[in-house]
């Protein structure tokens, strides 16, 4: 009964510092008319080194890349794999152009779920930030002006995160999948995700 006890308070502990939060997907889209010119060249996406990360589980780990869904390794390099798939894949759905343009990021936040908040059930955010830039990719002057992208979005959890496993729908695929519909309409092509919710996350 004891141990019953502990264990159900540390869990409200634990889910405290995880009250639930306002998120979103948000940005501002690039001239349509500008776009439709461009065609993608290239994609560079950086993690910084200051950006803090660990591979600590728990209900709200305090760091900048939370990141379990790939086997250990260097969770920076990983992120930034997950983001440059993602917006190439948008932008190259979306610019049908002539000028080629190179596509820069900078990741600020790559906070995805723990797998303590993985097995719990309608809890959980993707916390996905970086700043995006376009540059013209031969001359290099900058076609755009650096913008902050909030490419937040609840997780799948629980038995619904199961199922979407079973599918073939990992975090890793809903991450790039997600980012790449942002980029596509952030390039105004595609539906818009932007959107705006409630959540227990971090």
């Amino acid at each position: 009964m004891l141990k019953h006890t502990l264990v159900a308070l540390a869990m409200a502990l634990g889910l405290a510092g995880c009250a639930t939060s306002e998120w979103e997907t948000a940005y501002t889209q690039v001239d349509p008319a500008q776009a439709a010119s461009w065609r993608l060249a290239m994609v560079d996406v950086a993690a910084p080194e200051t950006l803090t990360t660990s591979d600590t589980d728990g209900y709200v780990p305090n760091f900048d890349i939370v990141w379990h869904g790939e086997p250990a390794g260097d969770r920076r390099a990983q992120a930034a794999a997950i983001v440059t798939e993602g917006i190439e894949r948008g932008a190259r759905s979306a610019l049908h152009g002539r000028k080629s343009v190179r596509i820069s990021a900078t990741i600020t936040q790559f906070h995805a779920i723990t797998p303590t908040v993985r097995k719990m059930d309608g809890v959980g955010v993707h916390n996905i930030q970086y700043t995006i830039q376009v540059f013209d990719a031969h001359s290099g002057a900058a076609l755009t002006e650096p913008q902050n992208i909030k490419a937040e979005f609840p997780a799948l959890t629980g038995k619904t995160g199961d199922e979407a496993d079973a599918r073939g729908l990992t975090q890793r695929v809903q991450i790039v999948n997600h980012i790449a519909a942002v980029t596509q309409n952030w390039l105004g092509k595609g539906p818009d995700p932007r959107t705006h919710y409630s959540r227990m996350g971090r």
